[in-house]
């Protein structure tokens, strides 16, 4: 493949995982070069005058303490590559090396190019070096990335040490792959809730254009879209001129969701484009500052994970409603066979095991205090924990939707429904997709096996329409 050149601009989340994924060689852009040069150039002449936090002085409560040691680059990494044991995922560190490089392009690190060479030669070659977590509480990854200095090795000077520290790099990794699993979940959700609403008979005046212009609400409103564009046409008398909450509030508990997840990819693009730098080299001074606090992303997940748990709720109520005759007009727990049968009775209880995970992850990271280095930094946004916890909200909520969707297509099955039923509706081939991949079994019987195909199924569904965007609501 031809290198892509990296700009320091312009990088998007989803394409930052493409590329890492992909493993696509990369290259430094010839401005970005000269901008990285230009910086490094001038902070050696601003330390001759000045004190530079790090490169002349020590770190932490030590900022007041000078130095001229040549060797105190080197016993900055050596003693911050203090960390954990739990190593980083390749596909996390890989992406955050690449997010590094990126924010390294955009200049002010003082950095020479040199740095960033290296850095790419880790990545091009796949020889990424094993960084582990602890220690990163969302103001710079400092454990990681002192990892990464000492792999560098004769590339990092004395001088090149705290510069290459003073980054969110690794946990901007995780954030942009949870926004992304979170941005291609988010969009199955309505699949699997237009087949609950088909097994339900509801009544799909909810989705109305009329209703949504009354309050348009901009995710709710893209919802509603979708919705309409899965139903309309739907040959189905609704069952009821007013349905549950979880099918007549689909549309406004989704909502923030989606809008979340756009709040957190706009959050990410800026920090994975920026010169966050402390200090942030200028042409003619050096400028110490805060752009090391991640607690916009913190609070991004945060407030994404709190959504995701509404639309983990609200899938539990669905579930409730489609082993309930009197929403069905089918057998409890649409159990088939013998008097007295379970039929999907423990599908529930998968769920709601499901939902407690999905409850606890969501509580917000930011809740978080700390005070450290002899109170010389006394707050952190703990963004790196809301990545974590976010990554097993999304595959709690996976694990919840994937009951729902066992049980709605089994309640589909019962009531002798087919995707030619469903026409013209847009939903009946996504119908057919799901009674193709789940077993016609309705006996009692373990279902876990199918539980495993929905995932699979989930997660094909996703990928798909990454692929045709113009299937998912926009």
């Amino acid at each position: 493949m031809e290198p892509i050149e990296i700009t320091g601009q312009g990088l998007s989340p989803l394409t930052a995982v493409a590329l890492g994924q992909r493993r696509t060689p990369v290259t430094i852009a010839e401005p970005a070069r000269q901008r990285m040069l230009a910086s490094a150039k001038a902070v050696v002449e601003i330390a001759k005058v000045r004190a530079v936090y790090g490169r002349t002085t020590g770190v932490g409560a030590n900022r007041d303490v000078l130095t001229t040691d040549p060797e105190h680059g080197a016993r900055l990494l050596a003693s911050h590559s203090t960390t954990g044991t739990t190593p980083y995922p390749k596909d996390v560190v890989r992406l955050g090396l690449l997010i590094r490089v990126n924010q390294l392009a955009a200049g002010g690190s003082g950095l020479a190019p040199d740095v960033a060479e290296a850095i790419i030669g880790l990545l091009n070659d796949d020889k990424l070096p094993d960084l582990h977590r602890g220690g990163a509480i969302g103001t710079g990854d400092l454990g990681p990335l002192a990892e990464l200095g000492l792999a560098l090795g004769d590339v990092i000077d004395g001088t090149s040490a705290l510069p290459l520290l003073s980054s969110n790099a690794i946990t901007l990794a995780e954030c942009c792959l949870a926004h992304v699993e979170a941005a291609t979940l988010i969009n199955v959700v309505p699949l699997v809730g237009a087949l609950s609403h088909v097994a339900m008979r509801g009544n799909s005046e909810v989705y109305d254009a009329r209703v949504h212009d009354a309050r348009p609400q901009p995710g709710q409103v893209r919802v509603a879209r979708r919705m309409r564009g899965l139903l309309d046409g739907l040959p189905i008398k609704p069952a009821r001129v007013q349905d549950p909450f979880g099918l007549r509030a689909f549309a406004q508990v989704l909502g923030p969701a989606v809008d979340h997840v756009d709040a957190l990819g706009n959050a990410l693009t800026v920090d994975i484009n920026a010169a966050a730098e402390n200090p942030l080299v200028a042409p003619d001074t050096v400028l110490h500052n805060g752009n090391w606090h991640a607690m916009p992303i913190a609070l991004a997940l945060d407030a994404l994970r709190l959504s995701l748990h509404s639309v983990a709720t609200l899938s539990t109520s669905r579930l409730a409603n489609l082993v309930d005759p009197d929403f069905t007009g089918l057998s409890r727990f649409l159990a088939s066979g013998a008097e007295a049968s379970s039929g999907v009775m423990m599908i529930e209880y998968v769920a709601h095991d499901a939902l407690a995970s999905a409850r606890s992850s969501a509580q917000p990271a930011t809740l978080g205090t700390a005070t450290l280095s002899r109170g010389a930094e006394h707050h952190a946004s703990f963004a790196p924990q809301a990545a974590a916890l976010t990554a097993q909200l999304l595959d709690a909520l996976r694990d919840v939707l994937s009951c729902e969707l066992v049980t709605a297509v089994r309640a589909i099955r019962l009531a002798n429904l087919t995707p030619e039923d469903l026409a013209p509706a847009a939903v009946g081939p996504w119908l057919a997709d799901a009674l193709t991949a789940l077993p016609e079994d309705l006996t009692d019987r373990s279902l876990r096996d199918d539980l495993e195909i929905a995932r699979g199924l989930l997660t094909q569904w996703g990928d798909r329409q990454i692929e045709h965007p113009a299937e998912t609501a926009s």
